[in-house]
């Protein structure tokens, strides 16, 4: 054994070794308990960052611990491909996306191996592959016959730089989160899939991943999910043309109702416009248009809106109501129109008192009467029905179900659910991505390219300009085809599919990616599926995971699996944060994880990043900390290499001869042993475990005659458990230990270390005594001794008799295992 540790020596023969001997490689085993363990798979982006040290040291410390305890662990790994950084990329080089994309895989895959990741890469996808993106065109092409995919013309968030179409997320300040570019509200064509269809079983099956998933993420999928039961209500405009349908949940409300607020993109709002008004009306829908559709939505947006010149009528009151466009009234949400109450709606009620509309008050707090012109505010509250007709007098919790049979009962309105979720426009105007997989037909409309012709691949001699819109639209080449029906000239589609559509599936197709059948191999999918432990961003906890829940659901019925849920367990880890901000290029604080592990080693890197702070939480960056994480490392080894020749050939300590030094050490080693494994199974609290190894090591480098022959066995133990007990975290280090122990196979197929249950149980308890809450004596105890033997013992205590002279016990209070408390007087 090198009396020196060298990380990079080290870590190079251990991974070879592991290429060699396809450590990592799964395969599917009735006969065994599986684990699928996953990462959210990266984009390529040229190089890992600490944040993928992080997340991804996270991953194999689990998926290494469960091989360890016999589990039959899949953890693959794949690329997130597509997208527009890519072809922002060919622009500025003058190169192409499959160029950058693929040069960018091969370096982090490079990168990822030498942090000695312990994934299964024969299971490697890309997304831009065409062995992935065929399937998802056949996916795509199945979802259309059933109706969950379609087209429709619908207002979108448009990037004029970019010249794409932005989800809202993307959208920050008003501005396109990649190049900052002012975005603008338009109207286009644009595929969607329909995964409003699945809203309830989406929302119930929230209240199944309780316990697995982070009660924060699943609120977050139920707020998104968004399910409001109230009433539909139609509400006839004055000229009897036609009617405004509203949603609200509010129906106790309605008699309050004075004006009708509508979105400025509302199919109605120019028929609604008389030509007195147009030239303003026209004015602000333009303005609104330009306004970030996620601010529209937010409370402390100052309201504004246009009178239209229509009325419409109250159905309860009879009486009549402007109509106004609001710029806080979305189409996003119910029917893009609201019936204002502004005595009862604090947004109704500022948007009143700026363009002087009437208020009606129909609620009143228990026992107080409200005056319109004398609020301030909106009473949002529960109270007593008023001047609402028949329903006087009852409380406004009452008055819904009553009003809501009401409206049902004279045909105005009916009962209803609503959903805030929206089905998923996935169009997008770009090359380097999933190219949707129909052809539109002047005689035909649109047609489905026949499965027989997938997939539809991405030509390879399209323009990178930045200028002209899609690339993909001018490669005639790719636009010009033939009516697969009819026979006539057509043109392919040239939108493409949201990337979020490739990060949908890829976990299923990792059960069998080199499966030539279709998408999936339902046998092997039925093994694996679900994923036991998904780990990834707080970011993505609700757009990746919602959809990725939605699309497990349509394969389900689409017959390719049997999973209604993907995700069993979810983790969320923290960010990497140094002087004080997230890690960033434009923060300047990055930390170059090549330059880490060339100075300390991939152990060291790994070791820190899972030491320094629980998973969930952030990690401060600390120089300090890598190298002390590196020094336990040199300590590790220094130790076994100074008890090596003693202990290598050592029998297992006799242990009814052990000295009660020698049985401290042993205790000490199997109580860290039941420590270190609650700590990571379930729990996955590394630094607690990592620190009860160091304190282990700790004890044994302080335990006296380490070489003495009475020891050895005991020592060895101690030492082949801290190598066990390790090597999740630290893999090539204690893998070479193992080998200098005279192991020939891996650490991981030593397996997981188990400890004496008798070992674990401290001979003596040490229990506090106190006399009126103040400490005075301590005191030694079996662990199973009796409770009214403790008291006797602490009241016999002689440091306690001091302080009981001349005083009157009144109490004596026992915490078992902790502190005995005397109550005098």
């Amino acid at each position: 054994m090198e009396e020196k540790y060298s990380p990079k020596g080290v870590e190079d023969k251990w991974q070879s070794f592991w290429a060699e001997h396809d450590s990592f490689r799964a395969t599917e085993d009735p006969e065994k308990t599986k684990y699928y363990l996953l990462e959210m798979f990266p984009y390529p982006s040229g190089k890992i960052h600490m944040g993928h040290v992080r997340n991804y040291s996270i991953g194999d410390v689990i998926a290494r611990f469960k091989r360890m305890q016999g589990f039959n662990v899949l953890h693959p790994m794949g690329w997130d491909a597509f997208g527009m950084p890519a072809e922002n990329a060919a622009i500025q080089n003058k190169s192409h996306p499959a160029h950058w994309t693929y040069d960018n895989i091969a370096y982090m895959r490079g990168q990822l191996k030498r942090l000695g990741l312990s994934y299964d890469w024969e299971r490697e996808l890309a997304t831009c592959d065409i062995d992935y993106y065929k399937w998802e065109q056949q996916i795509f092409l199945e979802m259309y016959k059933k109706g969950l995919a379609y087209k429709k013309v619908s207002p979108v968030n448009w990037c004029p730089k970019c010249e794409t179409v932005l989800a809202n997320e993307q959208v920050e300040d008003g501005a396109c989160w990649r190049c900052d570019s002012i975005v603008q509200q338009k109207e286009l064509e644009q595929w969607s899939f329909r995964i409003t269809a699945y809203a309830q079983e989406l929302l119930d099956d929230t209240y199944k991943l309780a316990g697995g998933w982070p009660e924060r993420v699943l609120t977050m999928q139920r707020n998104w999910i968004g399910r409001s039961v109230g009433c539909e209500i139609e509400f006839p405009l004055e000229n009897g043309r036609s009617k405004v349908k509203v949603f609200t949940t509010r129906q106790d409300t309605l008699f309050g109702a004075t004006f009708m607020s509508l979105a400025a993109e509302h199919p109605m709002a120019a028929e609604l416009t008389t030509e007195a008004q147009r030239a303003e009306v026209e004015a602000f829908v333009e303005k609104v248009k330009k306004t970030d559709r996620i601010k529209r939505g937010s409370d402390d947006l100052e309201k504004e809106g246009v009178f239209t010149g229509s009325y419409c009528i109250n159905p309860v009151t009879k009486e009549r109501m402007p109509i106004y466009l609001a710029n806080f009234v979305l189409m996003d949400y119910g029917t893009g129109a609201v019936m204002a109450v502004p005595t009862h709606d604090q947004r109704d009620f500022e948007f009143a008192s700026k363009y002087g509309l009437p208020l009606k008050v129909v609620i009143n707090p228990e026992g107080e009467t409200l005056d319109p012109a004398t609020m301030t505010e909106a009473f949002t509250g529960e109270g007593i029905m008023v001047n609402s007709g028949s329903f006087d007098g009852i409380s406004n919790t009452e008055a819904k179900e009553k009003i809501a049979d009401y409206l049902e009962a004279e045909g105005i309105g009916k009962k209803t659910v609503n959903f805030r979720l929206r089905d998923w426009g996935i169009s997008r105007q770009r090359y380097w991505g999933n190219p949707i997989p129909v052809i539109n037909c002047d005689l035909c409309g649109v047609v489905q390219v026949p499965e027989k012709d997938l997939p539809v691949v991405l030509p390879m001699d399209a323009a990178f300009t930045g200028e002209g819109g899609n690339p993909l639209a001018q490669v005639p080449s790719f636009v010009n085809c033939t009516c697969p029906q009819c026979g006539e000239a057509a043109r392919r589609e040239t939108d493409t599919m949201d990337t979020f559509v490739q990060s949908s599936w890829y976990f299923l197709r990792y059960c069998s990616p080199k499966f030539q059948g279709g998408p999936l191999n339902r046998e092997k999918v039925e093994y694996w599926m679900p994923v036991d432990q998904y780990i990834g961003g707080i970011e993505h906890a609700v757009l990746h995971l919602l959809y990725a829940r939605f699309f497990t659901k349509v394969l389900r019925d689409l017959g390719y699996c049997n999973v209604d849920e993907p995700f069993s367990n979810l983790l969320t880890q923290g960010m990497v944060i140094k002087d004080g901000a997230k890690m960033s290029k434009s923060k300047g604080n990055v930390v170059d994880p090549n330059a880490l592990i060339e100075r300390y080693g991939a152990d060291t890197a790994r070791l820190f990043s899972l030491f320094a702070a629980p998973p969930e939480k952030d990690l401060d960056w600390s120089d300090q900390g890598v190298d002390g994480s590196y020094r336990f490392l040199n300590r590790v080894w220094r130790l076994v290499f100074d008890v090596l020749p003693a202990v290598k050939n050592a029998a297992p300590a006799d242990l009814e001869t052990l000295s009660a030094e020698a049985k401290n050490l042993r205790r000490a080693v199997h109580k860290t042993i039941k420590k270190v494994t609650e700590d990571i199974d379930g729990r996955f609290h590394f630094n607690t475990a990592i620190a009860a190894v160091m304190e282990l090591v700790n004890t044994l480098q302080g335990f006296e005659g380490k070489t003495a022959p009475e020891n050895v066995g005991v020592v060895r133990e101690a030492v082949e458990s801290v190598v066990r007990l390790l090597a999740p975290f630290v893999p090539h280090f204690t893998e070479e230990l193992w080998a200098e122990l005279g192991y020939t196979g891996s650490v991981e197929q030593a397996g997981w270390p188990g400890y004496d249950a008798e070992a674990v149980v401290d001979e003596e308890i040490t229990v506090v005594i106190q006399v009126n809450g103040k400490l005075r004596s301590k005191l030694l105890v079996a662990p199973d001794v009796q409770e009214e033997t403790v008291k006797q013992a602490a009241l016999a205590d002689d440091k306690i008799q001091v302080f009981l002279e001349g005083k009157s016990v009144k109490k004596v209070i026992y915490v078992p295992g902790k502190l005995v408390n005397i109550v005098v007087a």
